[in-house]
């Protein structure tokens, strides 16, 4: 059995991965495709952040597979051509992949299954449990997060993570004489300047960072995982977005964990969160282009380039907030109270559209993933799946106040914090908060009147 194995940048790891495993038993042609969708340079230079980790996690890889064995194929061109041409010139009897929840991934995927003349096998790992397999007693898809996670919990067994492979087979004679061998792009080809601040990529490099979680911030997670002045998260994300560690890895690994119930209980209560997004966009698959909530369709949000760009380059005047736009330009990385507290300042005291923001942090995160960042952004907007009601409004200073209350967050992104260069608050938080009040409250009260409604806004 000659396999096509396809990594595909969200599995960029060689343990509990096992469309590999079972590739490794047979003859094993793996596969990395440099598609124009990510790696064009004009494309490239819009998601810096992410095209860095990406590909160091790319060399990590084909450094892990040359240590077993083999040797990953790099080939230029669009996914949906390039995987049927190598499996028709290779002569492949099947291709291996693992899936995606994200609508244009399944678009790929159906795709390139139809164009292919072998079986195109598709795994499960990106979650801990398959998209659709969790719903509600109804059968329909859960809307709010707490009674997905107590399906979850009832319901679903985490398995111990598959370990990696000792040896793999080489690549087939035939197959290493004609396969491409191209390089991977530098980041100086793709018009990127290398960020020094942004975590490493890699396998390696995610597994010291889960190690150090471990013995360090998984302790007191449940207390300090919110205070934007201490380093109390566990900065997995993007090794979750890329695959260099999966969620089952993650997951299993507070098993023999010696840290508190509670904080253990609430890292993996965060791992769930993540879960649900994605179950939830891979069955609502519109959310990426309309609110959850109908009657959010058609909500006048301003167009307000002056505001929008203070708070893109952090000149709201509000400490907090124009922290959270520095760190985000600097680190591709935003801690989650600094994004929520970020978020509802655009969407409530600036009226300005989620879907703005949410393509502005897909841009420059690095841990830029589709499910969690649109669900996080209508989450704040009030207009999502389980979403805040859309009258809580965070009162920034306050936030501050609580969660950085030696301003030691604001002060490292914020030099000119105490000096006469640091401009004024561009609205007033009172005044703000009551035209977004007013105005939400009439226009969700015209959607129900048009839907013949009376049941009030959440």
């Amino acid at each position: 059995m000659r396999s096509l194995l396809w990594f595909r940048g969200k599995d960029l790891r060689v343990a509990d991965h096992a469309p590999l495993l079972e590739a490794a038993r047979g003859e094993l042609i793996p596969v990395f495709v440099l598609d124009p969708y990510f790696f064009a340079p004009e494309r490239a230079r819009k998601l810096p952040h992410r095209l860095q980790f990406l590909l160091e996690s790319l060399q990590a890889l084909r450094a892990n597979l040359e240590h077993l064995g083999t040797r990953l194929v790099l080939a230029t061109g669009k996914s949906v051509s390039v995987v049927p041409e190598l499996a028709a010139r290779f002569r492949v009897d099947r291709v291996l992949a693992h899936r995606w929840s994200e609508p244009f991934g399944q678009e790929r995927d159906r795709r390139v299954a139809a164009a292919l003349a072998v079986p195109f096998e598709l795994f499960e790992g990106e979650t801990l449990a398959a998209p659709g397999s969790l719903l509600t007693e109804g059968g329909t898809p859960f809307s709010v997060y707490t009674p997905f996670a107590r399906a979850f919990r009832a319901r679903v067994n985490v398995s111990s993570p598959l370990a990696a492979p000792v040896r793999l087979p080489p690549l087939p004679e035939e197959v290493a004489a004609a396969a491409p061998r191209e390089e991977l792009p530098t980041l100086e080809s793709l018009g990127i300047a290398r960020n020094p601040r942004l975590l490493p990529g890699g396998e390696r490099a995610g597994r010291e960072r889960l190690a150090a979680f471990l013995a360090g911030p998984l302790e007191s997670y449940d207390t300090a995982r919110e205070r934007l002045d201490l380093e109390g998260t566990s900065r997995l994300s993007a090794d979750l977005k890329f695959g260099t560690l999966s969620a089952r890895t993650v997951y299993n690994a507070t098993v023999n964990s010696s840290a508190r119930e509670a904080a253990v209980e609430k890292f993996r209560a965060e791992l769930l969160w993540r879960e649900f997004t994605h179950h939830t966009l891979a069955q609502r698959p519109e959310l990426l282009s309309q609110p959850f909530r109908p009657d959010f369709s058609g909500f006048p949000w301003r167009d307000d380039d002056a505001s929008w760009h203070a708070w893109r380059e952090g000149r709201t005047g509000f400490p907090i907030v124009d922290a959270a736009a520095r760190q985000l330009l600097a680190e591709g990385f935003v801690h989650n109270r600094a994004r929520m507290i970020a978020a509802s300042f655009l969407t409530k005291q600036l009226l300005i559209s989620y879907q703005r923001g949410e393509a502005h942090y897909l841009e420059l995160l690095t841990d830029g993933d589709y499910a969690q960042n649109n669900a996080g952004w209508q989450w704040s907007a009030g207009c999502g799946c389980d979403a805040q009601p859309y009258f809580r409004i965070f009162n920034p200073t306050v936030q501050a106040k609580r969660y950085d209350p030696a301003r030691e967050y604001v002060r490292r992104w914020l030099p000119e914090l105490d000096t006469p260069g640091y401009p004024k608050p561009i609205v007033d938080h009172a005044q703000a908060r009551v035209r977004f009040l007013q105005v939400a409250a009439t226009h969700l009260r015209a959607a129900r009147l048009r839907s013949g409604t009376t049941r009030p806004p959440r």
